[in-house]
């Protein structure tokens, strides 16, 4: 067993990322250590490399879309064995006795800790997390297939499934990215009639591959009147961290219609509130625990929704980002040690 490891650190805000060699982290009681295989690049990770999270202390490790094998279990640990798959997404661990915790809204836990922000994630060989956030992956997806599901991947089947849409509402998907393309693919598959919005027509053919009936091109018509022409939409899942454009789809949804925001936009939401009168309401999804990334996994390996990935060595992870960041990525950026 090695006694260092390779990992990407942030050590100083706004600093560039660091490949260092850490000594091999041990697990606590209630804890295990994952040798990692895959770990998805998120636009949150940016946060941990400006050094602006409330909270965060540096240096750190970000990554909070794991996927790989226990490598060693702590104490008082039952349900996990050396060698088994797991994986980690953003939630990272629940105190199990405050209210929210009590009701079983872990996501909502008053002390939850969240993968490479709280502690250091999976942008290295080796991480050790709390038991309860560790999710039980199957063998039928590869590492680098299942990692950008635990994060894009149950924010958008999660948050839908959550909606109070039933099969066969009119679902819109504003914005084709790394949460939209996944959005399209469990929206379609879940039963929905399925609209993506975004800029530009060679979008079109892309997202009927990923499963929409139909496409609207912000370009040409603005978003509420497409959408109302073809009968408004029951649901938009706001996918873009485009404020405007996100604000610019609430008059195409049916009375009664929900603006579901799983996107995080820095600037204001500007909404009249007359328009919200005829009963339309604005809410937003905060993803999920480990039994929710679960099946979301599984839901994918039945219906067949993959991720469209890039991928990249740990060594690149800087590169990686800046793709992300810049929207240069189709869909979603990986690294592997």
């Amino acid at each position: 067993m090695p006694k260092m490891m390779r990992a990407v650190q942030v050590s100083k805000p706004n600093g560039a990322f660091e490949l260092v060699e850490r000594e091999l982290p041990e697990p606590a009681s209630g804890q295990i250590r994952i040798k990692v295989e895959a770990c998805g690049v998120c636009h949150s990770d940016a946060f941990v490399k400006a050094g602006a999270f409330p909270g965060l202390t540096l240096p750190r490790i970000p990554g909070h879309e794991i996927a790989g094998r226990v490598d060693k279990v702590g104490a008082d640990v039952t349900e996990w064995q050396k060698g088994d798959r797991v994986g980690v997404g953003w939630h990272g661990g629940h105190c199990f006795v405050c209210n929210a915790c009590r009701k079983g809204l872990f996501i909502n836990c008053e002390r939850e800790k969240i993968t490479g922000f709280s502690y250091d994630g999976g942008y290295a060989e080796y991480t050790v997390v709390p038991h309860e956030a560790g999710v039980h992956l199957p063998e039928k997806l590869e590492s680098v297939e299942v990692a950008p599901l635990l994060c894009a991947g149950i924010t958008t089947y999660n948050s839908l499934r959550n909606s109070g849409a039933r099969p066969g509402d009119t679902v819109a998907v504003q914005g084709i990215g790394g949460l939209g393309h996944l959005a399209i693919q469990f929206a379609a598959r879940m039963g929905f009639r399925t609209i993506a919005i975004s800029r530009g027509a060679d979008k079109a053919e892309l997202v009927r591959q990923l499963g929409a009936h139909e496409y609207i091109d912000t370009q040409k018509v603005p978003a509420a009147e497409a959408l109302q022409k073809l009968g408004g939409a029951d649901l938009v899942l706001a996918t873009a961290p485009n404020s405007e454009a996100i604000a610019s789809t609430i008059d195409g949804l049916k009375p009664r219609g929900k603006l579901l925001i799983v996107a995080a936009p820095f600037d204001p939401l500007k909404v009249s509130a007359f328009t919200l009168l005829s009963g339309k309401t604005i809410a937003g999804w905060p993803s999920g625990s480990a039994i929710d990334s679960e099946e979301t996994v599984a839901f994918s390996v039945l219906t067949g929704v993959r991720p469209r990935i890039e991928v990249f060595k740990l060594e690149q992870a800087g590169q990686a980002l800046a793709k992300m960041i810049e929207n240069r990525v189709r869909f979603r950026a990986v690294l592997t040690p």
